[in-house]
């Protein structure tokens, strides 16, 4: 593949499960990358023993790796859950205590990037009032992100795999993002651009490049069907990061695919292309 003009990291989530999280951040090192992000970890708790905060970040550190990109407390992910952001009661609640850990936390290490997962709707309640929900949490994550100098990231997931997921759609994405930009006069909630969901959607990629890379974050990968490396479906992955190229995107590409060895999976990915420039 042509990505040798890529910025990549490593959704270490998602890829190195087969070790445990404090290993992770090595383990993508010595694959030559140079930069990581994470769903949020502790998905029992928004609010973690600041030692197992203190134990990630020294692991990313002592790793010399960067950390990109970090969710917010998302519920129970990997899991039945998809995000706490529009789910009223005690996972709004989480939502709100976690905002400042989860910020400082990013902050501590550098990160600029927070995203946060809008949730599933709730049976017995208004579609309305989880919206509403939704946009006061949303700006609270805006300026929680602002205040270290970070955007905030909106995401479209895939109706197939997330039918509880209201946004799975690239405009439903875009139209909360500028919902929540004009709230907050701050502008510094963006899209974030998952290729593999919009694909799973049976989005045109093109147009969507072409109409949204301006309001985009991050943009993150796998290939279709399957959620796997690229090269393992029929997506043209390539040709779509070139044209993201071209249309002015120059933040970093998250591999977020599946894989059952890791390490095994980058052969796509020349080892020249995998530390972040």
């Amino acid at each position: 593949m042509g990505v040798t003009d890529q910025r990549f990291n490593v959704n270490l989530s998602i890829l190195y499960t087969e070790l445990p999280l404090l290993e992770r951040p090595a383990a993508a090192a010595a694959a030559g990358f140079t930069a990581v992000e994470l769903w949020w970890p502790w998905i029992e708790t928004p609010t973690p023993d600041q030692a197992e905060l203190d134990a990630l970040k020294k692991a990313i550190e002592d790793a010399g790796v960067q950390l990109t990109g970090l969710n917010f407390y998302a519920g129970k992910l990997p899991g039945p859950d998809r995000g706490a952001v529009s789910v009223p009661g005690e996972e709004s609640e989480k939502f709100r205590a976690n905002l400042k850990v989860a910020a400082d936390f990013a902050q501590s290490l550098g990160c600029k990037a927070l995203n946060a997962l809008y949730g599933n709707r709730v049976d017995g309640v208004d579609p309305a009032e989880q919206d509403k929900l939704a946009l006061e949490n949303l700006v609270l994550a805006a300026k929680e992100a602002d205040r270290i100098g970070a955007i905030l990231l909106i995401e479209t997931l895939n109706k197939p795999e997330s039918p509880l997921y209201p946004l799975v759609s690239a405009p439903a994405g875009v139209e909360i993002v500028d919902k929540v930009n004009e709230a907050t006069g701050l502008g510094n909630a963006k899209f974030l651009m998952d290729l593999y969901h919009l694909a799973m959607n049976d989005e045109d990629l093109p147009s969507v490049i072409e109409r949204y890379a301006a309001k985009t974050g991050h943009v993150q990968i796998a290939d279709k069907p399957g959620r796997g490396a690229p090269g393992t479906g029929e997506l043209p992955l390539e040709d779509l990061l070139d044209q993201l190229k071209k249309a002015g995107y120059e933040g970093y590409v998250g591999l977020e695919y599946k894989a059952p060895d890791a390490a095994a999976s980058f052969g796509w990915l020349p080892v020249e292309a995998r530390a972040a420039r």
